[in-house]
């Protein structure tokens, strides 16, 4: 063996992974971006609530809700995107449907 066949790689540049993040890593940041704007939104619904003086049973569904998207936050970044997605669809359902039904 030559010391020029020592020093190849063995794979091209063209071969090599693209630079960036991965679709993985894109779909992590994707969901944790979510359910930090849903948990935003959660807040600031739970203000609103409380300056109307609104049933404690609304409050504490917005402060599941606050704590379920922390969960899936932490999902995420753990690499369970898809787990969290689903939890994040079927925690803002049930806390919209929670709302109204409290409310009505």
């Amino acid at each position: 063996m030559s010391t020029s066949d020592q020093t190849e790689l063995p794979y091209d540049d063209e071969d090599a992974a693209p630079p960036g993040p991965t679709p993985a890593a894109r779909a992590r940041r994707a969901r944790i971006a979510a359910a930090s704007l849903l948990m935003a939104a959660a807040a600031a619904v739970l203000a609103l609530r409380l300056a109307s003086r609104s049933s404690v049973l609304v409050v504490g569904v917005y402060g599941l809700l606050l704590i379920l998207c922390g969960v899936v936050i932490e999902l995420s970044r753990r690499g369970r995107t898809r787990l969290g997605s689903w939890l994040l669809a079927a925690g803002l359902v049930a806390a919209l449907l929670m709302d109204g039904v409290v409310l009505a």
